[in-house]
C-alpha cells in the first residue's frame, strides 16, 4: 500500500469543462424551435463536393467495433463477450487520418469550450465541404469513435478492484474520470441517453451509406424514389453530426466529475430529445429505403422476366442453361429435391424430357394418384427417358406454418422431383408461368424436351387422355392420336374400367349414366332394366357421376352400394377422372383450333360437358360404335315410350331405335349450360351449342368448391 498513489483532491468542475446551465436552455429552446426547412439553405451551402470518394464500409466497420462491440461492459462492472468483428482494410483509411484527426480537435475544442451546438456542426460540414453526404457523416462518427473509445479506454481499466491498467489509473485520476463500479447508479440515466444517441446515430450513417450503395443501373438519382430520399439526406446529415456534437459534449462533461454524481442533467434531457428526433429521420430513411429496394426490385423484376423470355427463344446443346435460370441455381446448387426429399441439383435431369407440374397448394390427391401411377409407368419403361418437376406456385405475402405443413404434405406424396421451397422460386419465373404459360389456378403440366424447347404448354390434356402414349408431348404427336380416334365407348372410359371394355367385347348393351337427383336416378334405372327385359337385351348400367362434387359423389356411392342400383365405380378418383379425361378432350380439340362444326369428337365431348352442367340426369346408350344419348327427361320419357319404338329396335337394333326416337321427341326449346374451367388453357371467344348448332351466349361464373 506504500506505492499506492495518492488521490487527488476532488475539486468542482472547471466552467471551461462544463457549459454553464444558461447556454444550455439557450441550446435546449434553439432546438426545440429551430425549423429544418431554413436550416437546409445554410447546410446546402457548405456542400461543394469535388468528386473524392471514400471507402466507407471499413470505416463504419470499425466505427461499430468502437462504439458498440468494444463498449459491451454495463456499469455495474460485468463485461459480456463481444463479437469479434474483422479488421478493416487499412489501405482504406490510408488518406484520412489528417481529416479525421481535425475534425477530433474540433469536437475536443469546441465541445469543452463551450460552443454552441449549431456553430460547431456548421464549422464541421464546413471542414467536410468537398466531401459526398455519406463521407461527411462517416469521418464525423469516425473522429467521435476516437475520441469515445479513449475515453472509454481509460474510464475502463480504471475502474473497479480487479486486473486494473495502472497508467490508465493514473490519466482517470489526472482528469478526474468517474469510477464506472462506484458511480453506475448515479450516472446510468446518463450513459442509457448517450447509448440511445449513439444508436440512433450510427444507424443514420448507415441508412445514409445504404442509399449511396444502391444500384445506379436500377435506380438513378433523378428517379422519383431516389430523388425525395436525395431531398432528405442533406438535413439527416446535419442532424447525425449535431448528434455527435452533443455527444463529444456529454463526454467532455463527464470529466472532473470524480466522486460528484447527479441524478439528472440538462445534457440528458438533450441527448434523449436529440435521440427521439434522429430515430425519426432513421425510420424515414428506412421507409425511403424500402421504397428505393422496391423500385429496384421491380425492375430486376421485369428485366428477368424479358430475359428468361429471350433465353426461351435460344437452341442449346442441352437443357441446363434454362433449367438453371428456372431454378435460380447460381444462389441455390442444390434447388431441388428428390423423392427422399435429398437436396439435388438440375444436372440430374441433362439429357432428359422434363414435365414441370405446376400447381398451386390445392392440387388434388386425384391428380396426384393419377401422375403418380403414369410416373410409375414411365420408370419401367426405357423408351420413356422423362422427369416430373413440381413448381408449385404460391401466396408469397401469406404464407405462414400451414402453407408449410400443407406443402410438406403434398411434397411427401410425390415420388418425382419437386422444388427445394415454394419461396424460393423468382418472381419473374412466376410471372413467365403465369403470363407466357397461362396458369392460374388449374393444374398444368409444361413440357420440354432435352434441349429444353418448350413441347407443349400443357401436356397434362395429354396425359389424361392417353397416358404416356403421348411421349414426348408435342402437338405433332397430338395430333397424330387424335387421328387414331373416334368417338366412341373406348374412348370415353379408356384407363378407368376394364369391365367395360370386356363387355364391348362380348356385344353386351352399356349405358353410361350421371346426375346427382336420387329420385331420378331410382326412377331411371328401373325404367331402363325393365325396358331391357322387354327388348330381351343384357344391360349393363354404369353409373358415372358428376363432375366437381367429390364429397357428393362420396354419398351417392354409399347409397348405391346399400341399394345396388346399378353398377357404379367406387372410389370418387374414377370419377374425377371421367370428368377430368372428357374436360382434357375439349381442351385438347381447342389447342388445336378444332370447332363443333368440323370435328365430331369436340361436338359429342361438348353434348356431354352441357349434360353435367344442367341440375337433372342424363344417359348414354351404346352397342359397338352405336351410341342414342339424351339428357335425363328426354332419356326417361324415350324409355317409357318403348312401345312406340318396339318394333324398329327389333328391326335395327336397340341403341338406333332408341336414338331416332330420341330424336323424334327432342323438345324443340331447350336451355344448355356449359361449364368451362377457365384456366386450362383459355375459354373460347365463340361456342356453338351441340344441340342445335347456334352460338351460345358467354357468361362468368365464379366457383369456390372445396369438395
Amino acid at each position: 500500500m506504500a506505492n499506492a498513489p495518492t488521490p487527488l483532491p476532488v475539486v468542482a468542475p472547471a466552467s471551461a469543462s462544463v457549459p454553464n446551465r444558461m447556454q444550455k436552455r439557450k441550446e435546449r429552446r434553439m432546438f426545440a424551435t429551430s425549423d429544418d426547412t431554413a436550416m437546409m439553405k445554410q447546410v446546402q451551402a457548405t456542400h461543394a463536393p469535388d468528386g473524392r470518394d471514400i471507402v466507407v464500409n471499413p470505416i463504419i466497420q470499425l466505427i461499430e467495433e468502437i462504439l458498440v462491440h468494444a463498449i459491451a461492459p454495463d456499469v455495474e462492472g460485468k463485461r459480456e463477450q463481444a463479437e469479434t468483428l474483422p479488421l478493416a482494410e487499412s489501405d482504406a483509411l490510408d488518406a484520412l487520418p489528417y481529416v479525421i484527426q481535425k475534425i477530433s480537435c474540433e469536437l475536443s475544442c469546441k465541445c469543452s469550450g463551450g460552443g454552441e451546438a449549431h456553430a460547431t456542426t456548421m464549422v464541421l460540414l464546413n471542414i467536410l465541404s468537398n466531401y459526398p453526404w455519406h463521407g461527411k457523416v462517416v469521418l464525423t462518427l469516425a473522429a467521435f469513435a476516437v475520441n469515445f473509445g479513449e475515453f472509454w479506454l481509460v474510464a475502463q481499466q480504471s475502474s473497479g478492484t480487479a486486473n486494473i491498467n495502472k497508467l490508465a489509473k493514473s490519466v482517470a485520476l489526472l482528469k478526474q474520470l468517474p469510477d464506472l463500479v462506484e458511480s453506475s447508479a448515479f450516472l446510468k440515466p446518463q450513459l442509457d441517453a448517450l447509448n440511445l444517441l449513439v444508436k440512433a446515430a450510427l444507424d443514420v450513417t448507415k441508412s445514409i451509406v445504404e442509399f449511396k450503395s444502391l444500384p445506379s443501373q436500377y435506380i438513378s438519382e433523378d428517379t422519383p424514389p431516389m430523388s425525395v430520399a436525395s431531398a432528405h439526406i442533406p438535413i439527416a446529415a446535419y442532424w447525425t453530426i449535431r448528434s455527435v456534437v452533443a455527444l463529444s459534449s456529454q463526454i467532455t462533461s463527464l470529466i472532473g466529475l470524480r466522486n460528484e454524481y447527479v441524478l439528472s442533467t440538462p445534457e440528458e434531457w438533450e441527448l434523449s430529445s436529440l435521440a427521439y428526433k434522429v430515430s425519426s429521420i432513421h425510420e424515414h430513411l428506412k421507409n425511403q429505403l424500402a421504397i428505393c429496394y422496391k423500385y429496384i426490385d421491380d425492375k430486376k423484376y421485369v428485366e428477368d422476366y424479358e430475359f428468361l423470355k429471350e433465353c426461351f427463344q435460344i437452341a442449346y446443346v442441352d437443357n441446363q442453361k434454362i433449367l438453371s435460370i428456372l431454378f435460380r441455381t447460381t444462389t441455390d446448387p442444390l434447388p431441388l429435391v428428390d423423392a427422399s426429399r435429398t437436396k439435388v441439383g438440375v444436372e440430374l435431369l441433362r439429357k432428359k424430357h422434363v414435365l414441370l407440374l405446376i400447381s398451386d397448394l390445392d392440387i388434388s390427391q386425384e391428380e396426384i394418384v393419377i401422375l403418380d401411377n403414369l410416373y410409375k409407368d414411365a420408370k419401367m419403361r426405357a423408351e420413356l427417358h422423362y422427369e416430373m418437376v413440381w413448381i408449385p406456385v404460391v401466396d408469397r405475402l401469406n404464407w405462414n406454418d400451414t402453407n408449410q405443413e400443407k406443402f410438406g404434405s403434398l411434397q411427401s406424396m410425390m415420388p418425382w422431383y419437386s422444388v427445394h421451397h415454394p419461396l424460393h422460386i423468382d418472381r419473374s419465373v412466376i410471372k413467365y408461368i403465369r403470363e407466357d404459360w397461362n396458369f392460374s389456378k388449374r393444374t398444368i403440366i409444361v413440357a420440354l424436351d432435352p434441349q429444353a424447347r418448350v413441347c407443349s404448354t400443357n401436356a397434362l390434356h395429354m396425359l389424361w387422355i392417353w397416358g404416356n402414349l403421348a411421349f414426348p408431348f408435342t402437338s405433332d404427336k397430338e395430333e397424330s392420336l387424335w387421328k387414331a380416334e373416334i368417338w366412341s365407348l373406348e374412348l370415353i372410359v379408356d384407363g378407368i374400367d376394364a369391365n367395360l371394355l370386356e363387355w364391348m367385347t362380348e356385344g353386351r348393351h352399356i349405358c353410361l349414366y350421371g346426375g346427382e337427383d336420387i329420385n331420378w336416378l331410382r326412377t331411371f334405372t328401373s325404367t331402363a332394366m325393365s325396358v331391357a327385359r322387354l327388348a330381351n337385351i343384357t344391360l349393363e348400367l354404369v353409373y358415372v357421376g358428376k363432375s366437381n362434387a367429390k364429397e357428393r359423389m362420396q354419398r351417392m356411392i354409399s347409397t348405391f352400394a346399400q341399394e345396388k342400383l346399378s353398377h357404379f365405380w367406387p372410389n370418387v378418383t374414377s370419377i374425377w377422372f371421367f370428368w377430368a379425361r372428357l374436360e382434357s378432350m375439349l381442351y385438347s380439340k381447342l389447342q388445336l383450333n378444332k370447332t363443333v362444326e368440323n370435328d365430331e369428337i369436340m361436338s359429342e365431348v361438348m353434348t356431354v360437358l352441357t349434360f353435367d352442367g344442367s341440375d337433372k340426369g342424363w344417359a348414354i346408350f351404346c352397342k359397338g360404335a352405336d351410341m342414342a344419348k339424351a339428357n335425363g327427361t328426354t332419356a326417361l320419357k324415350g324409355l317409357n315410350e318403348f312401345e312406340n319404338w318396339k318394333i324398329n329396335a327389333e328391326r335395327d337394333g336397340f341403341v338406333p331405335a332408341l336414338r331416332e326416337y330420341l330424336e323424334q321427341i327432342h323438345p324443340p326449346h331447350h336451355c344448355n349450360r356449359l361449364i368451362l374451367p377457365g384456366s386450362t388453357g383459355g375459354i373460347p371467344e365463340r361456342v356453338v351449342c351441340a344441340e342445335c348448332g347456334r352460338q351460345m351466349e358467354k357468361y362468368f361464373m365464379y366457383r369456390c368448391c372445396v369438395e
